[in-house]
């Protein structure tokens, strides 16, 4: 690994209003005391410390993990910003951490992209670039550069974040949805449908209350003992918005194969199967921010699933269905009540603003 050197440190400023300003946003010294005070102390690494317009990463020091680049970018913009469970800080690291690793790469390096209202007060900012930093840590990786802009009351719904994201795809690792083939099994790595239930209790406009907590959690030590466990992979996807049910949807279209999956072997929570009865939806549906779904050949399923009951991320994973030789592009389900049932691809949003 090459040696960087890095500039001394220099002199911070601070922030000694209750709120965000305009002013916060104008290019000047409250820009530059909100930037060091609340993001540069809170993420606080060599890349980022010199606030240059860019952060430099030696290639070599990319070259040692892996012979290609993986590079994505998600926005976030979650109502409301702090749920049972995370907050939008988290949500940002862990999304875009987990899109890395779902692709077998090791996630390494973030940027953040933060617009925020007229008037958010500086102490949820400081929680949440400080919930932004601790899950980068527990993910492994380093926030390197990043914007803040600052718009007017009403312009925003007081806080949106982009994150993008670099990783390395280590040699011989190949993932991709084409790979299905029919006997293959479907995996998942635990309860579904946390998150979008969490969010939807946390919201409290249908006076309903909830211990559910959202399931939202950075992924790549979960894949890594995976894939070392199945090296044969076909193929992974975090269900996020859409959740499970859109991803086997996804999987199904793309590989031009057939999925079955099995109602009584799908986990889900007492909770937020209550919650889905009561509301009308549909679990498969709900969106999940800490899991995975993953085809894996049937010789590697057993494996798997006890590698990912081994991690704390994975007690309760299970075999869910398996690909089928079916009609192409067609997910089916086996009710509990011997029936078969189409699960379709998600039309408009059942819960919007969950990530």
């Amino acid at each position: 690994m090459n040696m960087i050197s890095f500039p001394p440190r220099r002199p911070r400023g601070k922030v000694h209003v209750p709120t965000v300003t305009l002013a916060h946003g104008g290019g000047g010294k409250a820009m530059k005391d909100l930037i060091d005070d609340v993001f540069v102390a809170a993420f606080d690494n060599p890349l980022l410390a010199p606030l240059d317009d860019q952060a430099r990463i030696d290639l070599l020091d990319l070259a040692q993990y892996g012979d290609r680049l993986a590079f994505t970018t998600d926005s976030f913009v979650v109502d409301p910003l702090v749920f049972p469970g995370g907050d939008i800080g988290k949500l940002a690291v862990c999304g875009t951490v987990n899109d890395l690793a779902v692709g077998g790469a090791l996630p390494l390096y973030l940027s953040c992209a933060v617009i925020i209202e007229e008037g958010v007060s500086i102490d949820l900012l400081r929680q949440v670039a400080t919930s932004m930093a601790a899950t980068a840590r527990e993910a492994g990786v380093k926030i390197v550069t990043g914007d803040t802009k600052v718009v007017n009351k009403g312009a925003c719904d007081r806080m949106f974040i982009t994150t993008t994201g670099v990783g390395v795809v280590a040699a011989g690792v190949e993932l991709g949805a084409h790979r299905a083939r029919p006997g293959d099994a479907v995996l998942v790595n635990g309860l579904l449908g946390d998150h979008g239930a969490a969010i939807l209790g946390a919201r409290g406009d249908m006076a309903l209350q909830s211990p559910i907590e959202s399931d939202c959690a950075p992924l790549q030590g979960l894949i890594e003992s995976l894939l070392k466990s199945a090296p044969n992979t076909r193929f992974m996807r975090d269900p996020t918005r859409g959740g499970v049910a859109t991803v086997l949807n996804e999987i199904a279209e793309a590989a031009q194969i057939a999925i079955e999956i099995d109602e009584s072997a799908t986990p889900l929570r007492n909770e937020v199967r209550g919650f889905c009865e009561i509301l009308g939806l549909d679990p498969l549906y709900l969106a999940n921010e800490g899991k995975i779904v993953a085809i894996v050949p049937p010789d590697e399923a057993e494996p798997a699933v006890e590698a990912m009951r081994a991690h704390p991320l994975g007690r309760q994973a299970a075999i869910i269905g398996t690909v089928v030789a079916g009609e192409p592009g067609r997910v089916t389900m086996r009710t509990i009540f011997g029936g078969r049932r189409i699960v379709d691809m998600l039309v408009g949003e059942q819960l919007p603003r969950i990530c």
